[in-house]
């Protein structure tokens, strides 16, 4: 369990760990809440996790099917309905195809997800995949630490219906609905305005995380140019380097299809919402750069502790090298001696024996202090 205020570390300790407590219990208190008014399914266990009627951009206070809403907002000519969905199967999601008229190809994409990031046009309805992340809190980085989850969230926009399906625990929409209600005029837009809070919503998320990694990968960095480097570092590196590299695959296919909405009038996207969409690109742009460079970054630092690495194997085997040319010294006169032959020099001198132990221990030690004055002990 976190503790606030955070305790202080040992004098002489690094400012990592309490700097990474700060960062935790900041992004914990500014970040998304929690979507307590919209779980995630309804106790019945539907996959319709709320419908509701908007018109003018106030929203209905009663509550009412999407088919009784939808028949109301084509009667009357005025709002829009937005229904969502967690995970639908396709049995679920078969009426409602039906009662909304949506392409057969989009629907079974949102059924089965796992979709890259897209736009597409089908007649006067877009259909939109988002992958939003989030990043996972963790105390200290290791070779299987989890940095980055996804999810996916799928958007029909019709004239005058959305339709949201999410899969996966991210990319909660009970709190942007919360925002977009207290802002109807906004909301009195339509359905695009929905479209483009989501994907302002999941865009501004990206930057979140990619900050979060870019704080990892300091750390790592930190840890590789300390005095106490590790070889398991090589493990983190290339942990932050999948992760990384998941993130990218969210980011990296939204630029097309938001180029798209930001330069093209599709329905019900019009012209007036361009700028809106320019904006979300430009903060994707950004998040896309960040990447980028983060994973050049994680290129030099793994670079960096390969030739650490490398390094020190090659002190420890001059190290080894230094003590064999000791070693041989002695085993060498040892072994002249051990070859029992009659006539061999010294063998009856009395001082015969600490003669050459000496002689051996004064060779010992000039070669010793030979290797120690050259830096390889």
């Amino acid at each position: 369990m976190a503790h606030w205020p955070p305790r202080l570390p040992p004098e002489g300790a690094p400012a990592v760990p309490i700097a990474r407590k700060l960062r935790h219990a900041v992004r914990r208190t500014l970040g998304p809440r929690v979507d307590l008014s919209h779980p995630a399914r309804s106790p019945l266990g539907s996959s319709v996790v709320n419908c509701v009627l908007y018109e003018d951009g106030v929203r209905h206070p009663a509550a009412c099917p999407a088919r009784e809403a939808l028949h109301r907002v084509r009667r009357s000519g005025r709002g829009f309905v937005w229904l969502g969905l967690h995970e639908p199967s396709t049995d679920e999601f078969a009426g409602i195809a039906e009662l909304f008229g949506l392409h057969p190809l989009a629907v079974e994409d949102a059924v089965t997800a796992h979709q890259r990031p897209k736009v597409e046009r089908y007649e006067e309805m877009l259909f939109a995949v988002f992958k939003p992340c989030g990043y996972v809190e963790h105390e200290q980085l290791t070779a299987t630490s989890e940095v980055v989850e996804t999810g996916e969230i799928m958007v029909f926009t019709g004239t005058d219906f959305v339709i949201t399906v999410r899969h996966g625990r991210h990319g909660s929409l009970g709190p942007l609905r919360e925002a977009l209600e207290a802002d109807p005029d906004q909301l009195a837009k339509g359905p695009a305005a929905v479209l483009h809070a989501i994907a302002d919503q999941v865009v501004d998320n990206y930057l979140l995380v990619a900050e979060a990694v870019q704080h990892d990968i300091d750390v790592v960095e930190t840890a590789v140019f300390s005095a106490e480097a590790g070889r398991g570092d090589a493990g983190r590196i290339y942990q932050l380097k999948r992760e990384l590299l998941e993130f990218k695959r969210a980011v990296a296919p939204l630029s097309r299809p938001l180029e798209h909405l930001a330069t093209r009038p599709l329905a019900p996207a019009g012209p007036e919402f361009q700028p809106y969409f320019r904006d979300v690109a430009e903060h994707l742009a950004r998040t896309t750069e960040q990447i980028t460079s983060c994973d050049a970054l994680l290129d030099s630092v793994l670079q960096a502790h390969l030739a650490q690495v490398t390094v020190a194997q090659n002190e420890d085997m001059r190290k080894i090298t230094a003590w064999a040319a000791i070693i041989a010294v002695p085993t060498m006169v040892c072994g002249v001696y051990g070859m029992n032959f009659e006539h061999m020099p010294e063998l009856r001198w009395t001082y015969g024996y600490p003669f050459v132990l000496g002689l051996m221990a004064t060779a010992c030690f000039v070669i010793h202090r030979g290797f120690r004055r050259n830096g390889w002990l």
